[in-house]
């Protein structure tokens, strides 16, 4: 695994659980909104061997693990990295664009993976546009999530290139979601557009509630 990063303790990456989150180096989408840009091109990488001491010596203490990034399914040894932490008793979370199905599937398939958070960064037919990726691996990872048993939810970062009709269309082009979050955009740099602000964000949630009822903010 390249490991950029390493939050020690987090209360709120996880949903009920206490948590740190491992943070992989890299991603295949270019968006120019991402909070943690400076992890699509880092040659600055984590000891593994450091980062499993600190996991097995909080091993009982914490509750979960959320593998964060860039974008962890591009790690070859994704599946048996989440295996080990199930081994040594972690829930594990799994932040993720969608793109890689086939990863996601695999571990589903193996029982590694507790909650996966997956992005859902515009309509469909903007994908490209907004993260220079099309949306194709997005639509099939939901399919998989639909069937399987773990936790999962869908996110969207209200971003300024959002309009308040394209939000409407994300609510309505795709069925119930078991969790739906409007997270509000933190800008890492000076924004040339207004960025909405997190009253926005709520009045946003509202509007969206009549096509996806456990739709929340998190601002």
């Amino acid at each position: 695994m390249n490991i950029a990063g390493l939050l020690k303790t987090a209360t709120i990456d996880f949903p009920h659980r206490l948590a740190a989150v491992v943070f992989t180096a890299g991603c295949n989408y270019d968006c120019g909104f991402c909070h943690n840009r400076e992890l699509l091109t880092t040659k600055e990488l984590m000891d593994e061997k450091e980062v499993w001491r600190f996991l097995e010596k909080r091993a009982g203490l914490l509750d979960g693990i959320v593998i964060s990034g860039g974008e962890p399914t591009l790690q070859e040894d994704l599946p048996e990295f989440a295996q080990r932490l199930k081994e040594l008793g972690y829930d594990v979370k799994l932040d993720t664009n969608g793109s890689a199905p086939q990863v996601v599937e695999e571990m589903l398939r193996r029982g590694c993976v507790d909650y996966v958070a997956m992005d859902y960064k515009a309509p469909f037919e903007l994908y490209t546009q907004v993260c220079g990726h099309d949306a194709s691996g997005v639509e099939q990872t939901l399919e998989l999530l639909r069937g399987a048993t773990v936790e999962w939810e869908l996110r969207t970062t209200v971003i300024p290139e959002l309009s308040e009709k394209d939000l409407l269309r994300m609510a309505q082009g795709v069925e119930e979601l078991p969790a739906y979050a409007l997270q509000l955009y933190r800008p890492v740099r000076v924004e040339r557009k207004k960025v909405y602000s997190a009253q926005d964000i709520v009045n946003f949630t509202e509007k969206l509630r009549q096509y996806q009822k456990n739709i929340f903010p998190r601002c």
